[in-house]
């Protein structure tokens, strides 16, 4: 184990888009930062020269946040480098998208996996082991609101995520551990501009009323807000710039 920081995150999909930019800001901070990936080591590992480039401290570690032996590595791994965790911040996830009457069932298996069974293992581990003090900061999406085609399988992916997030909230009493939830809108990241043609951009960043869509920064400033406002606990923050 290396010398101890004063608080350490955990950042599950912390090798691009959203989670990147957490991990970049949570590494300013002062935080300690284990910065998660599934399968790009390259990748991952300009996130973590980033943060060390910017006088922060942090490693990579790989693992499939579905598979509950890779995640207690991960965990572990933090706790042998940095000494303990006090914030894991939940990222990871997948976009398949497809009408109700389209989607191929191998696919939404891959997405329920992956975004419901992956967000319990890592939430479990984050119960049993954050220090108190702690957050537990884990990710749904302002499509739970907007009910727009071809989103039904992930919208529901992320409606189960918040349900977790309000009974594991009230299950953490007496820890001192905070359970949040945000709630992207249309966020420009590789995940959700992925095979979209430039008038459905243009159409969805036209939805705000800032009429831009958000930026990993702006997620990323909402997630450090969240970490430091204790009081806020068992919430989900839709963050969106007012579309929803």
């Amino acid at each position: 184990m290396t010398e101890s920081v004063q608080r350490v995150a955990i950042v599950t999909g912390g090798s691009g888009g959203i989670g990147r930019a957490t991990a970049a800001r949570l590494g300013g901070a002062g935080l300690g930062v284990v910065v998660h990936y599934s399968g790009n080591a390259d990748r991952a590992q300009d996130a973590v020269d980033a943060i060390i480039s910017a006088g922060g401290r942090a490693i990579s570690v790989r693992a499939d946040i579905a598979e509950e032996t890779d995640v207690e590595a991960l965990f572990e791994s933090a706790e042998q480098e940095f000494g303990g965790i006090d914030v894991v911040v939940h990222t990871a996830g997948v976009m398949p998208l497809a009408p109700v009457a389209e989607m191929e069932l191998a696919e939404f298996d891959r997405l329920m996996r992956t975004n419901v069974r992956g967000t319990f293992v890592v939430a479990q581990q984050a119960a049993k082991r954050l220090k108190s003090g702690g957050s537990i900061v884990l990710f749904s999406s302002s499509v739970t609101r907007l009910q727009q085609p071809n989103y039904a399988a992930y919208a529901a992916s992320k409606g189960a995520v918040e349900a977790m997030t309000l009974i594991l909230a009230r299950e953490l009493r007496g820890r001192d551990i905070t359970v949040n939830t945000i709630a992207p809108g249309p966020t420009a990241t590789p995940l959700f501009l992925d095979g979209k043609p430039q008038e459905v951009i243009d159409q969805l960043a036209s939805m705000s009323p800032l009429e831009r869509l958000g930026q990993p920064d702006d997620i990323a400033d909402t997630v450090a807000s969240v970490i430091d406002a204790h009081w806020v606990n068992g919430q989900i923050l839709y963050t969106n710039g007012g579309i929803a």
